[in-house]
């Protein structure tokens, strides 16, 4: 095929027509409907509508005074723009940025001493300083999300900087730093912890040693005192602790479980190199020492392979028996890596957690069947259900699981033996929003089975890897108008899906958000062109439907004419993309010059994950149908300028005052992308 993308030339008459009509009504809105209105929207919303029309730009402007949540994450604006936004507001007690285009020297620009909460994401090319900076100017923070510090530098953090953070910081209760806190030097870490707020409830760390954790809260002598007066804990309050570490130890588990009496939320995850001795694995005596207190309602032990397929070879079913007992009050488990944990630990846990909601497993090697076999004798109450890479897992064990009639969230990826008979049950599920079944062995014929009409409440479908698909898969599921709610489809590494499948799509217009087809050899240049093409029911003016992340990452068919597609003005909404750079780098770059706010993924990354980031929680997008945000970015300031003059000459009632205040403080930019 060699059809290239059509010059986008003047409308016809009819649509001028109605397009300046439409802005003419909308120009005659009251201005107390009009910021009625604004209060309603967030930041990119906001920006997206001052593009509207005058009276929309203005009053956005005005907004921004008062605004109290800035939240700006989903696009990495460059601190020229930011600063029009950033206006003085003593209202604004919120502030989440995505800062890749945001330097050491320029974020110091943006934050406030008001702020309650800050999150700042992709902070590679900060160092340290930041969060010195942080403590310095933001005195009253209560909740700081800071990730990936340093991650393009490699070199050691000065522990300074952590402590100008909570020295300043006194009245934090959340505190979330999602880097690798083990390269602060050793001696002084755990001494600056001690000026950590009091009232610190939730700690977060993205990466830290557990020998770090171990000196960190182990109890202390006070400098020049007897050997009796030990210092009170670090963290008297913390109730949530999340810790990404080398190795889960007895010790470590011990001193957490001693140290942290209010602890009701534990999460810990490690990714050895080796398999780790005796002195440093989790056992069956580790367990037992969990929840020492009685608090606990959420616990999470993942050992995870990214490095090495190890396992928590020392844990027996007697160890989940012991901690069971313990145990009972607990509503949300997950598990990963207990590769010696049969049917009877599992079980006994299902049965005696009588407020459990969440279950997740993974790499259940020895779970089976059994551990659902009478359903009824529990409570019922499962709302989420995660069971990955469980392999003795058959449909008996998914048939029983539906007896949950309130799941709204079903994982059985790489559990290969379930088949089409579990999804006849999982179709009767009246609340399920989400259903991943990557490399299971289900088909076509199953598929058909979650056709529900207008009754669908499916929003997530995953069949990634599915061998026994073939293209018809997608007709299956979109036949007679049903899962027209489906918002998020992973169709990656089908053999035989081919473009039919997406055309059968577009013809239908499926308004997705997120399409997945990575590394499907028959998918090319067609379906590119289809999607970029696709128009929604409604007349929609926008090429490329609704889609914010599109993966095509190592697809067969794709060639230079695909990119051509992938340029604007097509795929207006599209955050995220996925492509191969290996077939030819220059196009690659070509494209990310054309859409430098695009997050183009070249290396087969995962879209939308990253390495501090990348958990198994539910991702819910904003499913907005047009998206201007990207085309106010790009807005020049010249640009404005001549709005505003053209604006002034066509509208004689407008107040001027009122225009020359605005352009004093800062403009929020009308959107005329070309």
């Amino acid at each position: 095929m060699t059809s290239q993308p059509p010059h986008h030339k003047k409308k016809p008459n009819t649509d001028d027509v109605i397009t300046t009509t439409t802005a003419t009504n909308i120009n005659h809105l009251s201005s107390e409907l009009i910021a009625t209105i604004i209060t309603k929207l967030d930041v990119s919303s906001i920006c997206s509508i001052s593009s509207t029309s005058k009276s929309f730009r203005l009053s956005a402007q005005h907004s921004f005074r008062f605004i109290p949540n800035f939240h700006l994450i989903e696009i990495a604006a460059p601190i020229e723009r930011l600063r029009r936004l950033l206006v003085p507001n003593e209202k604004m007690t919120s502030l989440k940025l995505d800062c890749r285009r945001l330097s050491e020297v320029s974020v110091c620009c943006v934050l406030q001493p008001r702020l309650s909460e800050l999150v700042l994401r992709n902070c590679y090319k900060f160092s340290g300083k930041v969060l010195a900076e942080v403590g310095a100017r933001c005195k009253d923070l209560r909740s700081l999300y800071v990730s990936s510090v340093a991650d393009n530098r490699g070199h050691l953090h000065n522990v300074c900087d952590l402590e100008g953070l909570l020295r300043g910081c006194t009245q934090l209760e959340e505190l979330v730093l999602m880097f690798d806190v083990s390269i602060f030097r050793r001696p002084d870490f755990a001494r600056v912890w001690t000026l950590a707020s009091s009232k610190l409830t939730y700690l977060q760390l993205g990466y830290i040693t557990q020998l770090m954790v171990i000196e960190l809260l182990s109890p202390t002598v006070a400098p020049n005192q007897s050997p009796n007066h030990i210092l009170p804990p670090v963290f008297p309050n913390i109730h949530k602790l999340c810790l990404s570490v080398d190795y889960i130890s007895n010790t470590m588990v011990s001193i957490i479980s001693n140290t942290l009496i209010h602890l009701t939320h534990l999460e810990l995850r490690d990714q050895p190199i080796i398999d780790p001795g005796l002195a440093f694995d989790l056992t069956d005596e580790g367990l037992q020492l969990i929840n020492q207190h009685g608090r606990l309602k959420h616990l999470s032990l993942i050992r995870s392979q990214e490095f090495n397929p190890t396992f928590f070879r020392r844990v027996t079913d007697q160890g989940i028996l012991f901690m069971a007992d313990r145990c009972t009050s607990m509503e949300s488990i997950c598990l990963a890596g207990f590769c010696q944990v049969t049917d009877t630990g599992f079980k006994t846990l299902l049965h005696a957690c009588k407020h459990l909601y969440k279950l997740k497993v993974f790499n259940g090697t020895r779970m089976s069947d059994l551990v659902f076999h009478d359903m009824y004798a529990t409570s019922l109450a499962l709302t989420l259900v995660s069971l990955r890479c469980c392999n003795l897992l058959t449909n008996s064990a998914v048939l029983q699981l539906a007896l949950n009639m309130d799941l709204s969230v079903l994982d059985l990826r790489d559990s290969k033996h379930i088949g089409d008979k579990s999804l006849q049950a999982i179709s009767k599920l009246p609340k399920l929003r989400t259903l991943l079944l990557d490399g299971t062995d289900v088909t076509d014929l199953g598929l058909s089975y979650l056709q529900k009409g207008a009754n669908s409440t499916l929003l997530k479908l995953s069949i990634r890897g599915c061998k026994r698909l073939t293209c018809k898969c997608i007709s299956s599921l979109f036949n007679g108008g049903s899962n027209r709610e489906l918002r998020e489809l992973d169709v990656s590494n089908l053999p035989n899906l081919t473009n039919g499948g997406v055309l059968f799509l577009v013809k239908n217009r499926i308004p997705l958000v997120d399409l997945r087809m990575r590394q499907c050899p028959l998918i090319g240049d067609t379906s590119v062109m289809a999607l970029a093409s696709m128009t929604m029911a409604d007349g929609d003016r926008w090429h490329g439907s609704n889609l914010r992340s599109l993966d095509i990452y190592n697809c067969g068919g794709i060639s230079k004419l695909a990119f051509q597609w992938l340029k604007k003005p097509y795929f207006p909404g599209l955050r995220w993309l996925g492509v191969a750079a290996s077939m030819n780098p220059e196009l690659v770059d070509s494209l990310a010059l054309n859409r430098p706010f695009l997050n183009l993924m070249s290396r087969g990354e995962e879209l939308g994950t990253d390495k501090w980031d990348n958990l198994d929680d539910i991702y819910m997008h904003d499913y907005e149908e047009v998206d201007e945000l990207e085309q106010w970015i790009f807005q020049e300031d010249e640009n404005m300028t001549d709005n505003d003059d053209d604006d002034a000459e066509n509208d004689e009632d407008d107040n001027d005052e009122d225009d020359d205040e605005v352009n004093d403080d800062g403009e929020v930019e009308a959107v005329n992308e070309n």
